[in-house]
């Protein structure tokens, strides 16, 4: 079974968010792994969370939709694609000469949805394994911060953000801990529900009782492994 069309909604207007969620939740083979608000949180969540196509917005704060789009990865790159979704038409023009696959007028039409969805499933290449990002991107006070994955140490849910830990300082990311462990890859373990470590950050894994651990990290940090999780970073640390 192919993978479904992972995408991101992109509009400053919560309502109109909602209502593309409604409509892309009926067509088969979709699935919607993010929404911003900004052109700021369009650019980080579209590094972190690598989606097929932005549904996006032209008029936004911080940035326009035109301003996100030009600053994406071309598709030579394994840039997502972008389809325009707005209340104007005379913005047209500039969206395709900024590559947009698609250009959708609001309210926008369900049919004209599927047909801009089935394009985009065009575009998709044939599936292969989705390397694991080499950065992530957070947005934070109206300010991008570039992250490199290999310099995290550890990461800790926190409500609907992530706690990425560094050995410089924390940043806050917009998504799940299931999420982002799914896109790290084997280089992150779970050692509690909440909570994963970068598995080159370990340095030593030490008994505390009950089959409970204590996970020293190389900057000195030491984090609880509960006992659910503990067999499963002895694998992955192949000891």
């Amino acid at each position: 079974m192919a993978e479904p069309l992972r995408l991101l909604v992109v509009d400053d207007e919560p309502p109109a968010r909602a209502r593309l969620r409604r409509l892309l939740a009926a067509l088969p083979g979709v699935q919607v792994v993010g929404e911003a608000g900004s052109g700021l949180q369009a650019l980080a969540l579209a590094e972190s969370l690598r989606p097929d196509a932005l549904l996006l917005d032209v008029q936004m704060p911080e940035l326009s939709g035109l301003d996100v789009a030009a600053s994406l990865p071309d598709a030579a790159q394994g840039g997502p694609a972008v389809v325009f979704v707005t209340a104007y038409d005379d913005y047209a023009l500039p969206a395709f000469d900024a590559a947009a696959l698609d250009y959708l007028l609001k309210p926008v039409d369900p049919a004209r949805l599927a047909r801009a969805v089935a394009r985009i499933r065009q575009r998709r290449p044939q599936a292969a394994a989705r390397p694991a990002p080499a950065r992530l991107v957070v947005a934070e006070r109206g300010q991008l911060h570039v992250i490199d994955c290999s310099e995290l140490l550890w990461l800790q849910a926190a409500d609907n953000y992530v706690e990425l830990h560094g050995a410089q300082r924390m940043h806050l990311l917009r998504r799940t801990l299931d999420g982002l462990l799914a896109d790290l890859g084997p280089g992150f373990v779970r050692i509690h529900r909440s909570r994963a470590v970068a598995l080159a950050a370990v340095s030593a894994v030490e008994a505390a009782g009950r089959g409970n651990a204590t996970v020293a990290l190389r900057d000195g940090t030491r984090l609880a492994c509960s006992r659910p999780w503990r067999e499963g970073l002895r694998r992955a640390l192949g000891v």
